[in-house]
């Protein structure tokens, strides 16, 4: 079965929840996300329940989708739209207003199957076509180089930006770009 691509509803806080601490199991979690599965397992049921409801359908700040299979979501991306002049999360300050891709996750039984890619389609149709972004960047851990792969194959090019790591890897996470042609 196809998985069905959609925005996530605010009352789906449980669901948002459980997707991000399983991603934040993952074997590659450090190169990826910005904190542990130790720091979010101890959040309230209140933050979770202000997370889904800020970036739900219809807000257009932040959008959450995710890849659903009867019910069970094997996959979710989140776009922060940063505006013009904002200070961005790895420091820097951007020109442009620009969508912002993050917490990028499959349940590893989905990988290789297309989910990301339709993931990643709709998110950044989405940015494009309701946000009205310039341009969608995200970063990627130089250490993560099959991630690196597939935002490049999806049409992402380095910018020549890069910024320390999280942690005291001495790692840099490199900055890659999407422009609407």
């Amino acid at each position: 079965m196809e998985p069905v691509i959609r925005s996530i509803r605010a009352d789906e806080w449980a669901a948002v929840k459980e997707i991000r601490l399983d991603a934040l199991r993952d074997p590659v979690a450090h190169l990826a996300f910005l904190e542990t599965y130790e720091e979010a397992v101890g959040k309230p049921d209140s933050f979770w329940r202000e997370r889904a409801a800020g970036a739900a359908e219809g807000v257009v700040e932040r959008q959450q989708f995710v890849a659903e299979v009867d019910g069970r979501w094997v996959g979710s991306v989140v776009v922060l739209v940063e505006e013009a002049g904002a200070e961005g999360t790895f420091g820097g300050v951007s020109e442009v207003r620009q969508g912002h891709l993050v917490g990028v996750f499959v349940r590893p039984e989905w990988r290789g199957r297309g989910v990301t890619e339709r993931l990643f389609a709709c998110a950044v149709e989405w940015a494009w076509e309701v946000a009205g972004v310039e341009r969608v960047r995200l970063f990627v851990d130089e250490r993560n180089s099959r991630a690196e792969g597939f935002y490049r194959k999806f049409g992402f090019v380095p910018s020549g930006v890069s910024a320390p790591a999280p942690g005291e890897s001495g790692a840099r996470e490199l900055e890659l770009v999407m422009t609407r042609v």
